[in-house]
């Protein structure tokens, strides 16, 4: 049961081990550690699909928590590092009023525009009901939220624009991982 709980990728809720599908799993390295996300086909399945080729095409390597704001949450996915770009590629939004921006909840930044969703997206430091039915959840962290905490916040003064920010070290779908 180990060895197949270490081939799936492993996480622990509650004290209790979680297999989780390694096709539906983002391994997000930073320099503090390994952050695991369940992604949620089930709720958002065009971002999903989105988030995993972009991920398999090293896109998110290397890239900025551009915005960072204590107790709210961690903003990244700009290729231009400052909250602007995006892959080019906006997706329909995919609102589920049951999915809720609690602790770990990983979403899609957007602009104004709820069909705006491109590459960025936060994770949530703490529930942050106001988000719920206005963004799209994709995923959730199950495995280092420490290592999410501990990312360089930035002033609120700025909005939390980040100078000299933490960065992804690479980015994974389990069942790739090397």
């Amino acid at each position: 049961m180990l060895f197949l709980a270490s081939f799936l990728g492993a996480a622990t809720i509650s004290g209790e081990a979680l297999a989780l599908d390694p096709e539906n799993t983002i391994y997000l390295d930073l320099d503090s550690g390994r952050v695991v996300i369940e992604l949620r086909p089930d709720l958002a399945p065009k971002h999903v699909a989105r988030i995993k080729e972009l991920t398999r095409q090293g896109f998110y390597d290397g890239l900025k928590f551009h915005r960072v704001i204590e107790g709210f949450m961690a903003q990244t996915g700009d290729p231009r590092g400052d909250g602007t770009g995006g892959s080019g590629q906006k997706l329909p939004a995919e609102f589920n009023r049951s999915a809720k921006h609690v602790r770990g909840t990983v979403s899609m930044a957007r602009a104004a525009d709820p069909n705006s969703g491109d590459s960025q997206f936060f994770i949530v430091f703490a529930a942050a009901s106001h988000l719920d039915g206005q963004y799209t959840v994709w995923g959730q962290v199950v495995e280092g939220m420490e290592f999410v905490d501990g990312i360089k916040k930035g002033p609120s003064s700025r909005n939390g624009a980040v100078p000299d920010p933490d960065r992804i070290v690479k980015m994974q779908v389990a069942a790739d991982a090397k």
